[in-house]
């Protein structure tokens, strides 16, 4: 009757034996599969795994840089609006005065505070001196403005601030990380859950932008490939999902995009399309900050690149 049952013993059972127990055996699980290298599937894995590598290590010079070229392409918008303020006082107080309906002092006060804020607010940030108040001026500074001007429920507007409140908030979450303060009326919580609750929100307020860019202009080739890529990428970053890389592909589209359709400066002086392509252009620069920022510290721990660590 035993003789009927194999157990799979090893043929030798002596105490010296490297496998007495016969662990060592050579035929694969009938639950796991090796990957076949010639696959595909996986020699795209391979070419991108190989890709990433050969960047990650070109790119080693710029990484000390990357947090100061971020905070200033996102500031940089703030010291071009209080720029272009001051050279157009004139025709900034008539359009308040006569469209807004601001009264003359209230007018100036108005421009007066959006300047003072926006300067000493943007060189903090661009110094790391009180960056967490910075960032709340300069958010204040976006809001304000927005009614102000009466462009809050623009659509267009309305999107594109989200992305820069976006960038703002990748700032603030740096500082917060990097200093550990704790903030009056925040509630008490851990610096790992403070870093990634504000990297999440800075995460999806920055591709506000593209929805933005579908919602205005005419259609056309150029602008589906945009669309269709620059949406998938958002996606991506907005999941924590290769959210480095999907980063490091939205800089390189907006910055292309940025120079081809808002070149304010082949416009000419006095041609008012000029102002807004220049806003645009900056606004677009603060969002590109806010990027370069985010492949810096990273998607956060609410991602899926961080839950894939973990699991």
């Amino acid at each position: 009757m035993t003789s009927r049952i194999n157990i799979g013993r090893p043929a030798s059972t002596s105490y010296h034996s490297p496998d007495p127990h016969g662990f060592a055996n050579s035929r694969p699980s009938t639950g796991y599969r090796a990957a076949n290298p010639d696959h595909p599937l996986e020699r795209i894995r391979a070419a991108a795994k190989q890709v990433e590598d050969t960047i990650e290590i070109y790119s080693q010079p710029l990484k000390p840089h990357l947090p100061t070229i971020g905070r200033f392409l996102i500031i940089v918008t703030f010291y071009e609006d209080a720029l272009r303020i001051m050279t157009q006082w004139n025709d900034q107080l008539w359009y308040l005065q006569t469209h807004r309906h601001f009264y003359k002092g209230i007018s100036h006060l108005f421009l007066l505070l959006n300047v003072i804020t926006m300067l000493v607010a943007s060189s903090a940030v661009l110094m790391k001196r009180y960056t967490e108040y910075a960032v709340i001026g300069l958010l204040s500074v976006v809001i304000i403005q927005g009614f102000g001007y009466g462009l809050m429920f623009d659509l267009t507007f309305f999107l594109r601030n989200l992305s820069v409140i976006g960038g703002l908030i990748m700032v603030f979450s740096e500082t917060v990380v990097n200093e550990k303060k704790s903030f009056a009326g925040i509630p008490s919580m851990s610096e790992t859950d403070r870093k990634k609750y504000f990297l999440l929100a800075g995460r999806v307020l920055l591709i506000f932008l593209f929805l933005g860019f579908i919602f205005q202009g005419e259609w056309g080739m150029g602008r589906v490939f945009m669309s269709v890529f620059g949406l998938s990428a958002c996606t991506m970053v907005a999941i924590g999902f290769k959210a480095k890389w999907s980063a490091i592909f939205l800089v390189i589209l907006l910055s292309v995009f940025n120079v081809f359709a808002n070149d304010w400066w082949s416009v000419h002086s006095a041609h008012p399309q000029r102002d807004f392509l220049k806003y645009d252009f900056f606004q677009t620069l603060s969002i590109i900050g806010g990027l370069i920022l985010l492949v810096n510290i990273g998607p956060g721990g609410l991602s899926v690149d961080e839950k894939k660590k973990t699991y």
